[in-house]
């Protein structure tokens, strides 16, 4: 018979990998009640952007784990932990006008005048209007009332 390969974790060689479980700090320091207003304390189980941290990277048991995220969520409702903190990074020097030097596909970039149009802008159809001056304009309105109510109040 062939030999079948086992799957998944391997014999005692890959049980045993040389990394010591890592330790709860409530365990350590003896904590049993997670307090959602001992900021200090819950600040230690959120990332710099205000996430959880999992069980694996904090050391909790399940238990731990699952007072702590209720006592973050209740102190976030309380407004005492941030539900997410902005982390602005600074960017490069593009240099002048914002250049970025690589161009991709669109080739060199030409330092001569602005393109002209090639013809009016849409929606400008001047064909059957015309024009009328200021003076002509202001002459019409002069006689006419805009409401029969006007005519009787001055």
């Amino acid at each position: 018979m062939a030999k079948v390969k086992k799957r998944g974790k391997g014999g005692p060689k890959n049980q045993d990998r040389g990394r010591k479980k890592k330790v709860s700090v409530l365990t350590s320091e003896q904590i049993d009640y997670v307090d959602w207003k001992d900021v200090n304390l819950l600040r230690r189980f959120v990332s710099e952007r205000s996430k959880i941290r999992a069980r694996r990277v904090s050391g909790n048991s399940t238990q731990q784990q699952k007072l702590v995220a209720d006592a973050i969520k209740v102190a976030r409702e309380m407004a005492l932990i941030p539900y997410a903190t902005r982390i602005t990074t600074q960017r490069n020097n593009r240099g002048r006008d914002g250049d970025r030097g690589d161009r991709g596909d669109r080739g060199p970039r030409g330092d001569g005048p602005a393109p002209r149009p090639s013809g009016p802008p849409p929606g400008a159809d001047d064909a059957g209007e015309e024009t009328v001056s200021n003076e002509e304009a202001v002459a019409e309105v002069e006689g006419v009332t805009m409401n029969a109510a006007d005519e009787g109040t001055e």
